[in-house]
């Protein structure tokens, strides 16, 4: 089991990559899921919604079971938090998206996704900064994505009001 986490955590090996793992597989996830939900047209949110609740709660025991692997606090080579911090906004673009409330081009919503995540997970705004700071253990590895994934999710909101 423990090595069916490290893979997990490690997003099956992204977070070995040489430099930048977390930009590599916020990319890579945004990338991925645009391909499979947009262009192979299977959306349902419903099971969507229900697998990432599940790979979040999971996600949490996972890290909490790898963490002490790595030698630093925030091991950059875990990166389900990547995962599950940049699949937030997209899972809300694909709601918008399928409800017909979208005022862009939905690539256009996946690039700002992307962009604004990473500068939320890099840049580490309060509460970012709050959960990065104070838990320098596994629910804080996983909680300052979460966040910035929320702050992402709102800046999208108001972009698609805006427009």
């Amino acid at each position: 089991m423990k090595r069916f986490n490290l893979i997990f955590v490690t997003f099956f090996g992204c977070g070995y990559s040489y430099k930048i793992p977390g930009t590599v597989t916020s990319l890579l996830v945004t990338t991925l899921l645009y391909v499979i939900f947009e262009h192979l047209n299977y959306v349902d949110l419903n099971l969507i919604f229900i697998s990432f609740t599940l790979i979040l709660f999971y996600s949490f025991y996972a890290v909490k079971d790898t963490e002490n692997k790595f030698t630093n606090k925030d091991p950059k080579e875990i990166v389900i938090d990547e995962v599950l911090g940049q699949s937030m906004p997209i899972i809300y673009i694909l709601y918008l998206n399928l409800n017909n409330e979208l005022n862009l081009k939905i690539e256009i919503y996946y690039a700002l996704s992307f962009f604004f995540f990473r500068f939320f997970d890099i840049f580490k705004p309060f509460p970012v900064s709050y959960f990065d700071k104070n838990f320098k253990n596994f629910f804080g590895i996983m909680m300052d994505d979460i966040m910035a994934g929320l702050y992402t999710i709102i800046l999208i909101y108001l972009i698609n009001l805006k427009f």
